[in-house]
């Protein structure tokens, strides 16, 4: 049985753990994400309804945190929406719907509190099964006013999502400072951190699917 709920304050430190186990090596040599929830959850637009892990057998398994960002609109208005990730699950316990249970319980809450749509960047062959949709379908685009492959969308409530054409702004957050990171990465057990893995390679292959808006 597995068990959603918003995290406490003081399983942080065993859930910045849990991140760092998922995310090891899968996008790059090593990780930070870890260190993006740390520095996420002292951001002025984090979401603390949404920051949620996943429990099984009293453990921690999984977690996700959610963020406030916007929408830079084609209509001239700016439309707050929620930028969704870090999103972990522990590598024993993927492929069980743990992740598509924590998806679940943040489109809930998220439509609960009025915000119009969920936005993420990942693989699109994963969350396609998962009620999200290509960003370009909308015509949104990233900050750049590129169509970005990975950039992926879930509308929430009734909202008419034309409505919500224009440039994605991500909160500066989500930038790392490196030297910040590996400073905070000290206080971890040492991994060995590997380069060129498989998923590491299809991770470069989505980022790089840019193609330029066109009015």
């Amino acid at each position: 049985m597995i068990e959603i709920r918003q995290e406490d304050i003081l399983e942080q430190r065993e859930t910045e753990n849990v991140v760092r186990e998922a995310f090891w090596n899968v996008y790059s040599p090593g990780c930070c994400e870890h260190y993006l929830v740390h520095k996420i959850r002292r951001s002025g637009s984090f979401v603390p309804k949404l920051n949620l892990v996943a429990i099984c057998s009293g453990m921690i398994i999984g977690h996700v945190i959610n963020i406030k960002s916007y929408i830079e609109g084609d209509d001239g208005k700016r439309h707050e929406v929620l930028s969704l990730g870090p999103i972990a699950v522990l590598p024993q316990f993927q492929r069980i719907g743990v992740g598509r249970a924590l998806l679940a319980k943040v489109k809930e809450i998220a439509a609960g509190l009025g915000y119009k749509a969920v936005m993420l960047c990942g693989d699109p062959a994963y969350y396609a099964k998962q009620g999200f949709y290509p960003a370009e379908k909308f015509r949104i685009r990233n900050a750049d006013n590129m169509y970005a492959e990975a950039l992926q969308i879930c509308p929430l409530g009734d909202e008419k999502m034309q409505n919500l054409a224009g440039k994605y702004h991500e909160d500066e957050v989500y930038k790392v400072d490196e030297a910040e990171f590996k400073e905070f990465d000290k206080d971890f057990l040492p991994k060995k951190a590997v380069e060129g893995t498989p998923s590491q390679q299809r991770f470069l292959e989505i980022a790089s699917k840019l193609k330029p808006f066109k009015e």
